[in-house]
């Protein structure tokens, strides 16, 4: 199955959505600050971004981590979506 593509906006705000429902963050009040999506060359698994750096992580970092990998497998970085186009378009198509 091909992966839905998502802008940089999107993708944070998702991640964001999980990682605020993760039972001991909600539990403990964290805000844990998401940072934006770093596009990234497809890797070995297909994914094309990642989710480095958050802040105020400490002591859930591997449940964070956990959702920012199911959400990389779920979605691709769209850069076309934030209006950051990766190719020259065609005024043909």
């Amino acid at each position: 199955m091909a992966k839905r593509g998502r802008s940089r906006r999107v993708l944070k705000e998702e991640v964001s959505r999980r990682v605020h429902q993760i039972d001991e963050v909600a539990e403990d009040g964290a805000h844990i600050r998401v940072p934006d999506p770093v596009p990234h060359a497809r890797d070995a698994r297909g994914r094309n971004w990642d989710m480095p750096h958050f802040g105020n992580a400490r002591g859930y970092e591997a449940s964070i981590r956990a959702v920012v990998d199911d959400v990389r497998e779920e979605f691709d970085l769209d850069d076309e979506a934030d209006g950051h186009v990766s190719r020259t378009p065609n005024p043909f198509e």
